[in-house]
């Protein structure tokens, strides 16, 4: 019987820009797709509804992402592990990370989400949901919520592909899920009127299938990842490596859930503004992370290439592959910022034909550039830090980032100097530098180079 060839890519040999581009590509795809279905919600939503669908849609989601990005701090710290031993050469620790983290993060979808549909109207009274969009965002959040467990799964799921170094079938599976949602939110929104629920429920059902696919995907080819598992598995975890992952998973959870936390204060109070300016707050979100997303893709993989290396001490290529996630970085924001200067209200105007929410874009320019201009810079010194599995960086990062900068620069500007919204989202993008000094310091201090928490 002939073995079949395995699916794990060894990032400690080779062309740099080569793996790196053949890696990122189909999580840049992935990454655009995902963009793509957020947006598909939005404008259904807005050209159907109007302003209160957008502004529904726009808090709703704030809450699921925050939500999500706490849960997913486990999701990269196994990644991250999982290229470490795979750089090391210890196939046999894949697997009980793999259940671990598995069975793991599925407890805590559902205690998450059961938590949150109690407490949804204090969460939407907090989020200064304008009065006109309760009905509609309620309906939102609650299916959103529900369907939680799924986009976890999924995440999960894709950064143990992304760890062994296999970006292309979580782009198969998203693209599955990308068409299923347009297709149910033309059903659900348009032809049946279910308004901003549909668009959740489509959302979610999407997730649903995709997770399902990636989870039969990778038990039926576990021993071309090279690692074993039983299905009884998934519903047990290792202590030894649940403290592990929550080693390097809780600071990197505090530090998604700090931001996203920030993000939401912020948002709050650009709520508080009315919701025409909730509406535009939500489209531009959109379409700044377009850019985010996109150089995130990039990050991502060049944190797995970083992972595996330091744990085979190729401390060389890790420059390189920093090098690499830059340059294409760079190039991607370039091109957005010139696109968004030239061509401001028809990029806004695919959301809405609105005018009010559009003659708000003008005012936005500079933001949607230094937004894009960080992203190249933030998902470079990710890459090392995530890379590297050191968790006190990444709380550091996260109380800076999340808390001090960006909720004390947004009150600077937006209350003591009056520059209402404006100085809310100036508070925002300012503080989404503070990854990029910070990844300097330890990237020139060479503490990286001893950071291999898989071995810890």
């Amino acid at each position: 019987m002939i073995k079949k060839k395995s699916m794990v890519t060894d990032f400690t040999q080779g062309n740099v820009p080569k793996q790196l581009v053949n890696f990122a590509f189909p999580l840049l795809l992935s990454s655009l797709l995902q963009v793509v279905y957020n947006m598909v919600d939005m404008i259904i939503v807005g050209q159907a509804m109007g302003k209160v669908g957008i502004s529904a849609v726009s808090v709703g989601g704030d809450i699921t992402g925050f939500l999500t990005f706490f849960i997913m701090g486990y999701t990269g710290a196994g990644q991250v592990i999982i290229s470490q031993y795979i750089g090391k050469n210890q196939r046999d620790r894949v697997g009980v990370c793999i259940s671990t983290m598995f069975s793991f993060i599925a407890l805590c979808a559902v205690v998450v989400s059961i938590v949150c549909l109690l407490l949804r109207e204090p969460l939407l009274s907090l989020m200064n949901t304008p009065a006109e969009a309760w009905s509609e965002t309620l309906a939102y959040t609650g299916v959103s919520i529900t369907g939680l467990i799924f986009i976890c799964g999924y995440n999960a799921v894709s950064a143990v592909l992304r760890g062994m170094g296999d970006s292309k079938h979580p782009f198969i599976f998203i693209a599955v899920a990308s068409v299923l949602n347009i297709l149910l939110d033309l059903l659900f929104v348009i032809q049946l009127g279910m308004g901003a629920m549909g668009a959740a429920l489509a959302t979610v059902i999407s997730q649903a299938v995709s997770f399902i696919s990636c989870v039969i995907f990778l038990y039926q080819n576990r021993k071309r990842f090279d690692f074993h598992i039983k299905p009884k598995d998934f519903f047990r975890w290792d202590k030894a490596m649940l403290i592990k992952l929550s080693k390097l998973g809780v600071p990197m959870a505090i530090k998604s859930a700090s931001i996203q936390f920030s993000k939401l204060f912020v948002n709050s109070w650009i709520n508080s503004y009315g919701v025409v300016v909730s509406a535009f707050s939500g489209i531009a979100n959109k379409v700044s992370n377009i850019c985010n997303i996109v150089s995130n893709s990039t990050g991502t993989a060049g944190s797995s290439m970083i992972g595996q290396n330091i744990g085979a001490e190729k401390y060389e290529r890790v420059s390189k592959i920093m090098r690499t996630v830059f340059c294409i970085t760079l190039g991607i924001a370039v091109i957005l910022s010139i696109a968004i200067i030239a061509f401001p209200k028809h990029i806004f105007g695919i959301f809405t034909d609105e005018a009010e929410v559009l003659d708000l874009a003008l005012e936005f320019l500079p933001i949607a550039v230094m937004s894009f201009m960080s992203s190249a810079g933030r998902s470079t010194m990710n890459a090392l830090i995530n890379g590297s599995g050191n968790y006190r960086i990444n709380l550091i990062t996260a109380i800076l980032d999340g808390f001090v900068l960006r909720i004390g620069l947004s009150v600077l500007f937006g209350l003591v100097l009056n520059m209402r919204y404006m100085g809310f989202w100036l508070g925002d993008v300012f503080a989404s530098f503070t990854p990029i000094w910070i990844g300097i310091l330890f990237y020139y201090s060479g503490k990286w180079k001893h950071s291999k928490i898989a071995t810890e």
